[in-house]
């Protein structure tokens, strides 16, 4: 029997697992995935013991259209619990620990010392990493790719937020305030000339509509065009209902 079936997880190599988890694409969740093994490694246990964890996981995550594994502990529920329903201290803290186990700063930490030092310093760098790992792990739900064009070139992909980053501190992390939008449809939402309906279609703008077909194809040629939905983490209706009502110009 595998003696890693038998050691006890505690908190935190569960968060550094849930981290782990978000940031992975659910086709990539087995014990051949070289992230699995690093962080199997230096936490003392095996690959396949690290990808049944992130695929118990599956059963627990609510975002999913189907259940995984369901051999989860109460522990598992907690640490599960605790980070989806604090994201902002969550998403930090386990980069922080995936950093120092892992021995090897983040591009989220590049230019530190360049940052000036106190309280600011330290609130700079907690979003620099937040958003970091925000893009990490909703570009993973929707597999690396523009979920109104199907573009996947990584230079050209944005995290956007449905509800914008400074209005809902709470939900800033949260991958289900998310859409990976290639960079002219993320300025678009973003200055709300398009939205998406409650059918997870995209409505344009009437001032778009309005203008020469040369100058707006691009945004035109999707209008009505239905997301590609992400494996988990899809966008939350409340989310994109106040995306409609506030951000969307009409």
């Amino acid at each position: 029997m595998d003696v890693n079936k038998r050691k006890p997880w505690t908190r935190d190599e569960l968060i550094l697992a849930i981290n782990l988890y978000c940031k992975t694409p659910f086709g990539r969740i087995h014990m051949r995935n070289p992230d699995i093994i690093e962080l199997a490694e230096r936490l003392e246990r095996t690959p396949g013991s690290v990808s049944y964890k992130l695929a118990n996981f599956a059963s627990i995550d609510e975002s999913l259209p189907r259940k995984g594994a369901s051999n989860v502990s109460r522990l598992d529920k907690e640490v599960w619990k605790e980070f989806f329903e604090n994201w902002e201290a969550m998403a930090y803290e386990s980069e922080r620990r995936a950093s120092e186990l892992l021995g090897r700063p983040t591009a989220d930490w590049d230019d530190l010392d360049a940052l000036p030092e106190g309280k600011s310093r330290e609130a700079l760098v907690r979003t620099r990493v937040n958003q970091g790992f925000f893009r990490k792990i909703v570009l993973a739900a929707y597999n690396k790719a523009c979920c109104i064009t199907g573009t996947a070139v990584p230079e050209l992909l944005v995290a956007s937020h449905i509800v914008p980053w400074a209005v809902d501190a709470r939900n800033r992390v949260n991958p289900r305030n998310g859409l990976c939008l290639n960079a002219l449809h993320d300025r678009a939402f973003d200055q709300g000339l398009i939205t998406i309906d409650d059918s997870f279609r995209v409505v344009v703008a009437q001032r778009i509509a309005n203008m020469p077909i040369k100058k707006t194809r691009l945004v035109l040629d999707y209008e009505g065009v239905r997301l590609t939905m992400p494996k988990r983490f899809a966008p939350d209706q409340r989310f994109l209902q106040y995306h409609r009502e506030y951000v969307f110009l009409g």
